[in-house]
């Protein structure tokens, strides 16, 4: 299985992502992808952006981990997973997910998975910045809500 994960700065580009999900994989009938933008609305206010910490080594590993069980559920054989970090604007990229398998039932299965637990067990703290100041953003109760169909 090849695994690509990537905590940075900078933007990426879906297009090269999905090429990097196809290239030379002749194994694989499905790919699917996420891709997480900053909105200009959050729980009922208006936001202009979004800073996301993290701390380095820690994160890498806790991504890995959420890769590693999701490949352990399913057939896998790419996964690419890019988050960013740093100050972001609205409509910017944050997220990127991406999973080839043989099959659609794995690679949709795999990539909501990995998302759900990106949302609540991946350590990132994200300050968003509402017209009424800068606020900490922690996972909804829909998002743990989310973790109880995959811990069945």
């Amino acid at each position: 299985m090849m695994i690509f994960i990537a905590v940075q700065a900078e933007d990426f580009d879906v297009a090269t992502e999905y090429a990097e999900l196809r290239k030379d994989n002749r194994s694989d009938g499905a790919v699917v992808f996420f891709s997480g933008l900053v909105r200009e609305m959050n729980q009922g206010d208006s936001v202009s952006g979004m800073a996301l910490e993290h701390y380095p080594g820690m994160t890498e590993k806790a991504l890995r981990q959420i890769v590693d069980e999701a490949a352990a559920r399913w057939p896998l054989n790419r996964v690419r997973l890019i988050h960013r970090v740093g100050t972001l604007r609205v409509s910017d990229q944050i997220v990127f997910v991406g999973v080839s398998a043989a099959h659609r039932e794995a690679a949709f299965a795999a990539c909501h998975f990995i998302m759900d637990f990106l949302k609540n067990r991946a350590p990132f703290w994200k300050k968003e910045v509402t017209a009424s100041g800068e606020r900490w953003v922690e996972a909804l109760s829909k998002d743990k809500k989310a973790l109880d169909k995959w811990q069945k």
